[in-house]
């Protein structure tokens, strides 16, 4: 533990910061897991879980979570394999 006042409250901060990035990561896996069972099972529903991972992918991204590109690369292969179970 440090000793230095300013150092103590950088601890806390970064603690409460690390949660709050593990709640939002943990989150976007659920509901992109949700997806893809839906995926598995109904494809007709995936649709709206879809939109759903979209909305959590760019929630995380605005929050600083996720790098932009990266939240694009997962929705561009969610869709991609919507689309695959679709067909």
């Amino acid at each position: 533990m440090p000793n230095i006042k300013s150092a103590i409250k950088r601890v806390k901060v970064n603690e409460k910061k690390n949660l709050r990035n593990r709640m939002i990561k943990s989150s976007l896996k659920t509901t992109i897991k949700k997806f893809d069972a839906a995926v598995a099972e109904e494809p007709t529903q995936a649709q709206a879980l879809l939109n759903d991972s979209f909305s959590a992918l760019d929630k995380a991204v605005a929050k600083g979570v996720l790098h932009k590109n990266a939240a694009n690369r997962k929705k561009a292969r969610l869709a991609k394999r919507l689309a695959k179970a679709a067909n």
